[in-house]
């Protein structure tokens, strides 16, 4: 009797089976997989790059410069020992009263300032308001702008003549009168 072997069926390709997995299919889909994975990551980077540039300031120079004169200003800031306080009144349809109070050390009310107030979005420059301020007694300043309910950076200016006095810049959450 002899003895009969079964074999697979063999594919007309000859020793491979359909769907069998291969060294060659094994690196094909190696290289498909990290191509596609370094074509996305160029196309990332330059759209990042294209977008930004990285840089926050134009001159890094003047940026110390300009760090130097507020460290100066900051110093004699502090030693007129001014007080400057803030009032709000938001209204539900989005307008913003501004009161600012300011004295000087020995508590007299200082007039004859420019006051500029600004209120900054954190996140997206073109969101800010200027408030624009105008003296309501000795000592006092107010004015009104509309400006969303919301987180923002209050900048308060005193200046006269073109000189900056006083500088402070405070985050503040603006929320409507009802709530």
């Amino acid at each position: 009797m002899t003895d009969i072997l079964t074999e697979p069926p063999r594919s007309a390709a000859g020793s491979r089976r359909r769907g069998e997995v291969t060294g060659r299919m094994v690196l094909i889909c190696l290289v498909t997989f990290f191509g596609v994975v370094m074509g996305v990551n160029v196309i990332m980077m330059t759209a990042a790059i294209k977008t930004f540039g990285g840089l926050e300031t134009a001159s890094s120079y003047k940026a110390g410069l300009d760090y130097s004169r507020e460290a100066t200003s900051s110093q004699q800031q502090a030693a007129r020992g001014w007080k400057v306080t803030s009032r709000f009144d938001h209204a539900a349809d989005g307008r913003l009263r501004v009161e600012l109070s300011v004295l000087d050390s020995a508590m007299r009310p200082l007039a004859g300032y420019e006051a500029h107030v600004l209120l900054a979005h954190p996140a997206n420059r073109r969101l800010d308001h200027d408030v624009e301020m105008r003296p309501a007694g000795a000592g006092r300043y107010s004015g009104e702008a509309v400006v969303p309910t919301g987180q923002w950076d209050l900048e308060i200016d005193l200046a006269r003549n073109g000189e900056r006095y006083f500088r402070s810049r405070e985050r503040i959450f603006l929320k409507d009168r009802g709530q």
